[in-house]
């Protein structure tokens, strides 16, 4: 019990630091301007909306809400979280969106009413502990009821117009288990419906008592996990998906067990999200990723669609003649109702992007890694162009190859692959180039050969032949994994990053040491001045440091973050400024020389993992734990761009 108490008041002070060092650190400091991203965060239940305007998509990703125009793409984001969004609901009018987020133990969790016609904040409303587990507005835009995470366990309804609480209550029985969702009726502001784990409630609001009163849901022996909830238009059933792969259709008035089904073919791995139709016919996604259209009577299969991974969200678009699929896999489908055909719109990582690299000398294209796959995308238009996949493998880190032929990739199997940019065919494979898996890998200007660090802390240099490859060189005083490496563009030396606390230069060419420079950190990036005279590094002492490439003494020490480390540092090509990212979630540009912080941008909901001005100086691209890549305006153009 102490040592639980004591760990609550350590992460208590950590947040309370984290948030005042922001506030800290932003405070006065411009702002940079975010261009497009890439990303959705697939995970939030019934978290991709269509705005009753028909014109915008309303989805959750990192600790914004983004709206997206479905005509051209154009997209707008709503910042004010200050953690990972975790539902979103939107008014019947469209007047309004509201969001929740997670918060760290202790600590309450924001609901934010947004004015949509503004695009601001309309109201902030604090009273859940540590997660909200869902929203819903009533029909009329007067109340908006909010449900606690599973550390809350409460339902409160909130005045809309006065944006104060009016009532609450704990949301299921003492002998039910959690409450997972809750939707309003469709015709009546004082009734909403609230389900979970063994627990199905039908609320009424008492306003002069200032109560809300449930009724029990009488469903005889069954015992459900309820994940979703849909009520007929006429408030006359609520539909209930579950994880025992069934749906219950519940009588509203009564209360009572009204059908069950399918009976013979269930929805594998449960039923993850429901939509009614017009026609009364119901839309049903899967937690095996199956999308089916089935009949209001005895649910039987009309149409299916299988898509990659779990259903999450179904949205209608106006009358229900075409709707959007949200997925686990971080993909956006659209549908037409009449040839039920799967048009996939968005693709983005579903789990932590590992680096970022930009083609040199074209600006055009970058590619990302994660867990499984290499990633391709056209900078102006955030849209993906080839997805490299390697089953059940990491990709640590990768390259663009200086011609722009091949992208060299480094994976935790031990092994280096390369691509080819166009078709991602696979060119070549060094089988067991580390140890304990490839950590880091960089090209020579002049294409011929690879330079990769290991997770055992070698550094190993590669020669590519027209029919293969030959390692040249073992290179072994690095202690740990080797974390970062940069090649000078004289194609002569290297310098290697690690989290021994070690950055070595080396002469590649007669596989020697040059200078080592040693600091009370773990390494993350390192980076050569585009004039090659100095070093920066940082990672995670939070500190970023220029160091003399001839004689290893340190020049110049910044206070990079006031809280977490930074993983990802990069030059801008004329050498006048260099940007940051790291665990604080921040971007920012810094003046070389003058060593102040420039412009400040604030998106990432996770922890910022690599960040690369493009060569012509017009756009900056980050990427975070979260799955997120983000596009920035460059603040400081180069005058030749």
């Amino acid at each position: 019990m102490k040592i639980g108490c004591i760990l609550t008041i350590q992460r208590k002070k950590t947040y309370l630091i984290q948030v005042s060092a922001m506030a800290v650190e932003t405070h006065g400091v411009p702002q940079l301007e975010l261009e497009a991203v890439i990303g959705f965060n697939g995970h939030v239940s019934s978290g991709l909306r269509v705005h009753p305007d028909r014109e915008h998509l309303i989805y959750p990703l990192g600790c914004t809400v983004i709206l997206k125009r479905i005509k051209d793409g154009k997209q707008e984001f709503l910042h004010g979280h200050t953690n990972n969004v975790s539902c979103i609901s939107v008014s019947k009018s469209g007047s309004y969106i509201a969001s929740g987020q997670v918060n760290f133990m202790g600590f309450k969790a924001t609901v934010i009413i947004w004015d949509y016609a503004q695009r601001t904040i309309y109201a902030q409303l604090l009273l859940h502990k540590a997660k909200v587990e869902a929203l819903a507005f009533s029909p009329n835009d007067k109340y908006l009821v909010s449900l606690g995470g599973q550390d809350d366990g409460s339902i409160v309804i909130w005045n809309i117009e006065t944006q104060q609480a009016i009532c609450g209550s704990s949301a299921s029985a003492h002998s039910a288990g959690h409450c997972l969702t809750v939707q309003y009726s469709n015709t009546n502001d004082n009734i909403f419906v609230s389900a979970g784990s063994g627990t199905l409630r039908v609320w009424e609001l008492d306003l002069p008592n200032r109560k809300i009163r449930p009724t029990e849901c009488q469903i005889g022996k069954l015992k459900r996990i309820v994940k979703c909830i849909e009520i007929s238009e006429d408030d006359q059933f609520v539909f209930c998906g579950t994880t025992s792969r069934d749906i219950l259709k519940i009588n509203m008035k009564t209360g009572l067990l009204s059908d069950c089904g399918p009976i013979k073919t269930k929805y594998s791995l449960g039923v993850n999200a429901i939509r009614i139709l017009k026609s009364g016919d119901l839309l049903v996604g899967s937690g095996s990723g199956t999308f089916t259209l089935c009949s209001k009577t005895k649910f039987k299969t009309l149409k299916e669609v299988q898509l990659e991974k779990g259903v999450t969200s179904i949205a209608i678009r106006g009358e229900g003649q075409q709707f959007f699929v949200g997925t686990e896999a971080a993909q956006m489908y659209r549908f037409s109702h009449v040839d039920f055909k799967a048009e996939l719109i968005s693709t983005s990582h579903n789990s932590a992007v590992k680096d970022v690299a930009i083609c040199f000398g074209i600006s055009e294209l970058f590619a990302t890694c994660s867990e499984e796959d290499i990633r391709l995308w056209h900078i102006d238009k955030p849209k993906e162009l080839l997805r490299i996949t390697v089953p059940n493998m990491t990709c640590n880190s990768l390259d663009f190859m200086a011609d722009g032929h091949s992208i060299i990739s480094a994976w935790n199997d031990g092994k280096i692959r390369v691509f080819a940019p166009e078709s991602g065919q696979l060119m070549l494979i060094i089988h067991n180039a580390h140890r304990m898996g490839v950590t880091a890998i960089a090209g020579t200007r002049n294409c011929k050969r690879i330079v990769s660090g290991g997770g055992e802390g070698q550094v190993r240099v590669w020669e590519l032949q027209l029919r293969g490859h030959r390692l040249l060189e073992t290179m072994k005083e690095h202690k740990a994994t080797v974390a970062c490496i940069k090649i000078k563009s004289d194609d002569k030396e290297c310098v290697t990053a690690s989290s021994d606390g070690a950055c070595i230069i080396w002469d590649i060419v007669r596989f020697v040491s040059l200078q080592m420079v040693i600091a009370n950190t773990l390494f993350r990036t390192v980076c050569y001045h585009p004039e090659e005279y100095q070093i920066i590094t940082s990672g995670t002492d939070r500190k970023v440091v220029y160091w003399d490439v001839y004689d290893g003494s340190a020049i110049r020490e910044l206070e990079g973050s006031q809280s977490g480390a930074i993983n990802g540092l990069h030059n801008s090509h004329d050498g006048k400024y260099f940007v940051t990212g790291g665990d604080d979630k921040l971007v920012k540009v810094w003046d070389y020389t003058e060593g102040v912080v420039t412009h400040i941008g604030i998106a990432h909901g996770g922890s910022i993992t690599s960040i690369e001005i493009c060569s012509n100086n017009r756009t900056l691209v980050s990427t975070s734990a979260d799955g997120a890549i983000l596009r920035w305006r460059f603040p400081h153009p180069s005058a030749s761009s």
